[in-house]
């Protein structure tokens, strides 16, 4: 981050890159002016004041402020409804007035509620808006510069200007030379890196080519004035500059019109910003995020200023700022820096600033424009999907056909139509359950669910069969309004109960005025177990499975479990595993707290204490089935393996451990020992899957030969017993 680097890493690249800020903001600010119908000095003292004053206050480290294309419109009405610019001036001061009122009351928040797609479009059409207003200069068509003005008329007289008019071939190849600079420059990694960029070298030889032209005479020669060449008014120093500026007429405060054009600017500009804000960050390389609030009070603060000196009014500009990324820049220093090159120069070197040839700044900013919509960005918006395409183009058609703001209107009302059909088509999420008690359908509402929604929930209530059961969950929900709330209260108490529908109410908060309300339970109570036969909840535990192994598990409600135990829950059955299984048996066949009945001992291993807890669990709790349950790839199996090779003469295990491993290598068959010591990794594993088999099936030959209670059970067809291996590396179990 450039905030942990010391001031003498940033400070070169700062000041390189508000450099380039300023010879790219000088044009336009003269531009904006003469497009605005107001006087080209206004211009100048707009971009000052974003960069000094907006810049020192502002928490942005890209963002540059100063005046906006978009608001070109807005401000020539004004001025012309208004009267005079002095009136208008005194517009702009209520305005900033507003503008800083709106950052305390925290409006930047506003910015948050802006999609990707329409930032991403507002970028876009200002590289497009850009291509199309810079082409002309490059080749140096006679035009006057119009740089930021946005009617529709004008983008097609600029479009058409692209393909005819006279060429100049002195600013042609200024241009010429000054877009093969900066693409070559972009292509070499040293010459990318470099700390004097591109578009600084492209300045300076655009400024010598044009005073080797100057010698040259002839049709080369570029003119002095506003077609080849920047035209900056020139002032006899301090007391000049003085004189150009233009106070406001107080005089106008009892006018309402001033009030309602300052509230009309202030809204637009804040707009304007915030979305410039957020589209510039994200230009950002190392993606700070700049605080939209302090953003507001700053930008209030600058066009105070600017009313008081007689300054157009200023937002944060894309432009400015995407030049300000790409040139390198670190801090908000850079922002700064070009405020005060734009005082000093616009005071003391004015002629030199006219020396520079419009086709060079042309060529960067065509290449901004470039880097704004590139192919790239349209051939990823389109494999985002229609949802995302549409509104971004959009955007980027009615911003470059008509202005920004009413682009911005455009493309959000387009985003808004694709959430509107996203939340119409799906605003509940329904899953169909099957459930020890049959099938349920678990509707699970949104975090918001607004009056839009009502349709689709009641078609989706409405959709249960008769005699069905439902669960309404709303445990992820944070807002229901009250039509869908009176709706659901309606069904619940009239609808459901006429149809004989069970309905579980589950996550209603208390201010819903809806209670939860369990109907029926996702667990097997007493009644239902009593109906299963052994091979029933055999199939429920393989069900369960392939439900844990698909990830389709059923969303139990654990909080139910008191009500569960109140309802006479027991087991459906007894999984008696080994000690390497880490897994809950309840999650591995998917079923809920209490409904099965777990043993664990190392090695599957059968003694008086395991068969009493199977004895209690079958005929006390009455499960229906046993399952002894191996491992693959059980440490226990390994180990028995390994002592096996070793010998008793040399192990060095306690005689408890022993006996277990003894009991497990009786699974052993005597020739498979000499495999064991061939030293084959592969056949060892083979083997060992094997044993784990041989084991599960030698510990059910042991239930049924040393407990009489199970064995009566088995024969009387009560209890089954069955052999399973659980793979841990897919989670699936293999019964046999």
């Amino acid at each position: 981050m450039p905030e942990s680097k010391k001031l003498s890493q940033t400070l070169p690249r700062d000041l390189v890159a508000g450099l380039i800020v300023f010879l790219v903001a000088l044009p336009l600010c003269l531009g904006i002016a003469l497009a605005s119908g107001a006087p080209l000095f206004s211009g100048l003292i707009a971009g000052i004041v974003g960069g000094i004053v907006v810049g020192s206050l502002s928490g942005s480290n890209t963002s540059v402020s100063g005046p906006a294309a978009g608001l070109t419109a807005v401000v020539a009405s004004q001025i012309s409804s208004l009267g005079s610019f002095e009136a208008f001036l005194l517009a702009v001061l209520f305005a900033g007035v507003v503008q800083v009122g709106l950052g305390f009351a925290r409006a930047g928040a506003l910015s948050a509620f802006f999609p990707s797609s329409v930032i991403k479009g507002l970028l876009a059409a200002i590289g497009v808006i850009l291509i199309i207003k810079q082409t002309p200069y490059l080749l140096g068509y006679d035009m006057v510069p119009k740089a930021a003005s946005h009617g529709h008329s004008n983008i097609l007289d600029q479009i058409a200007k692209i393909f005819t008019g006279e060429i100049h071939w002195g600013a042609l190849t200024i241009g010429g030379l000054s877009m093969a600079f900066l693409i070559v420059s972009d292509k070499i990694k040293a010459m990318k890196n470099s700390l004097v960029p591109a578009p600084l070298v492209v300045v300076l030889l655009g400024v010598a080519i044009g005073i080797l032209f100057q010698k040259l005479g002839g049709p080369w020669v570029l003119s002095d004035g506003p077609r080849f060449m920047v035209n900056v008014p020139v002032s006899d120093g301090l007391g000049g500059f003085m004189k150009l500026l233009v106070l406001p007429d107080f005089g106008q405060w009892a006018n309402p019109a001033i009030y309602v054009a300052g509230l009309t600017l202030a809204i637009v500009a804040s707009l304007e910003t915030l979305l410039n804000l957020d589209a510039v960050d994200k230009l950002d390389k190392y993606q700070r995020l700049s605080p939209p609030n302090r953003e507001l009070w700053a930008q209030g603060a600058g066009n105070i200023a600017c009313g008081l000196l007689g300054g157009l009014p200023v937002t944060s500009v894309v432009i400015r700022g995407s030049v300000n990324v790409n040139s390198g820049s670190c801090t908000k220093l850079s922002t700064i820096f070009h405020g005060v090159l734009l005082f000093s120069c616009v005071l003391l070197i004015p002629v030199y600033l006219n020396m520079i040839p419009l086709a060079c700044l042309a060529a960067i900013l065509l290449m901004t424009g470039y880097k704004l919509a590139s192919p790239k960005l349209f051939k990823h918006m389109w494999s985002d999907g229609l949802s995302q395409f549409l509104p971004f183009i959009c955007t980027l058609v009615a911003i470059v056909a008509t202005d920004l703001l009413i682009g911005i209107v455009i493309g959000m009302v387009v985003s808004l139509l694709f959430i509107l059909k996203s939340n119409l088509s799906q605003p509940v999420r329904q899953i169909n359950e099957q459930h020890v008690s049959g099938p349920v359908r678990r509707i699970e509402l949104a975090n918001q669910v607004s009056f839009l929604n009502k349709a689709s929930l009641e078609k989706a209530l409405r959709s249960i069969p008769e005699g069905g059961a439902a669960i309404l969950d709303a445990r992820s929900t944070d807002y229901i309004d009250p039509d869908v709330l009176s709706f659901i209260r309606e069904f619940k108490d009239v609808t459901a109960p006429a149809h004989d529908i069970r309905l579980s109410m589950q996550g209603f908060r208390e201010r819903y005025q809806l209670a939860d309300d369990v109907q029926f339970v996702d667990f097997t109570p007493r009644e239902k177990r009593a109906e299963l036969k052994p091979n029933d909840v055999m199939k429920i535990l393989q069900d369960g499975n392939e439900r844990f192994c698909t990830g389709r598990g059923l969303d139990r409600n654990v909080q139910n479990y008191a009500h569960a135990e109140k309802s006479g829950l027991q087991p459906l059955a007894v999984v008696f595993s080994g000690v390497d299984g880490r897994v809950p048996a309840e999650l591995i066949f998917d079923l809920s707290l209490g409904e099965l009945v777990t043993v664990r001992l190392a090695g599957n291993v059968i003694g008086p204490r395991v068969l009493g807890s199977l004895e209690y669990g079958c005929l006390v709790g009455g499960a229906k089935l046993i399952v002894i349950m191996g491992h693959r790839n059980s440490g226990m199996v390994k180990l028995a393996l390994e002592e096996a090779i070793a010998g008793k003469s040399q192990s060095a295990l306690s005689p408890s451990l022993t006996a277990i491993l003894s009991e497990i290598q009786q699974s052993i068959e005597p020739g498979e020992l000499q495999l064991l010591r061939s030293g084959d990794e592969a056949a060892k594993t083979r083997l060992a899957d094997k044993v784990v088999h041989r084991n599960v099936k030698h510990t059910a030959e042991q239930i049924l030969s040393q407990s009489d209670i199970i064995k009566r059970l088995v024969n009387e067809n009560k209890v089954a017993i069955v052999g399973a291996v659980f793979n841990s590396e897919d989670g699936r179990v293999e019964m046999f």
